[in-house]
């Protein structure tokens, strides 16, 4: 590891067993959305060797990913937002894996001029914004409202990007709000098959809050149960801590 160290608006926090990551206080912190999502993905493709993520924020959706699949795998990814790309600049220099990682400032609908012409990867990610333009309030905070706002485009444009970089035996797996009706029309609209949805409920007895999608070229949906993360007295489940297990991020049991 390197000697760079968060700035006094950042903060430097565990991200896997091996890993860090940066972040602002104040700013856009990695989720549980993110945690599920590379879960998913992992799952759909554990022996991965080529990753790509788009929209990457701060870079933990790909990180995380990149953690669990196969152990010489590299990551490449994209993401408009300077603070973000430079966050996730000093996560990679500070963790010592800028040989398994490219990083990539740009808009993802320009993955054209981003990214070598005709180069396509086995494994997708993503984390869309969920909130279209005039639908929400728009966070003063100008990466916390690139994180949540679809100011830089929406799901339909991580799927198109995503079709035009997927391989043939290739997944695209990504999150997005459980209510949307749009991702999956967005898949379809993209030319992908949607392989899996399972819905996240964050405590029981309430409606699903987000939805994790596998998508590829061809295939037969096979949906699974929603994932529980909280029960009515508002403790992790069973579920919810073996998934944090396989990912190998801290996971306090009582």
């Amino acid at each position: 590891m390197t000697k760079v160290s968060p700035n006094d608006d950042e903060s430097l926090d565990i991200l896997t067993r091996e890993w860090r990551i940066f972040q602002l206080k104040r700013g856009h912190r990695f989720s549980t959305d993110d945690l599920l999502t590379a879960w998913t993905a992992i799952k759909a493709s554990p022996g991965a060797r080529d990753l790509l993520d788009i929209g990457s924020g701060i870079g933990s959706v790909g990180l995380l990913t990149l953690a669990g699949v196969h152990p010489d795998a590299k990551l490449t990814t994209i993401e408009v937002q300077e603070v973000s790309f430079e966050l996730a600049k000093k996560t990679v220099e500070y963790n010592g894996i800028a040989d398994r990682v490219c990083l990539n400032h740009g808009d993802l609908r320009e993955h054209s001029r981003l990214l070598e012409s005709g180069r396509k990867w086995p494994l997708i990610t993503g984390s869309p914004p969920y909130i279209p333009l005039g639908k929400g309030v728009c966070s003063p905070h100008p990466q916390r409202a690139g994180a949540r706002m679809e100011l830089k485009g929406s799901v339909v444009d991580y799927c198109l990007t995503a079709a035009a970089r997927l391989s043939q035996e290739g997944f695209f797996c990504f999150v997005h709000s459980a209510s949307d009706t749009r991702p999956e029309s967005a898949i379809k609209s993209a030319g992908l098959a949607l392989l899996q949805r399972q819905n996240v409920v964050f405590r029981e007895g309430l409606e699903p809050t987000i939805a994790l999608f596998i998508c590829g070229w061809e295939g037969v949906r096979k949906d699974l149960p929603d994932l529980v993360v909280r029960n009515t007295e508002g403790e992790w489940t069973e579920d919810y801590h073996k998934m944090r297990d396989e990912m190998g991020v801290p996971n306090l049991r009582r």
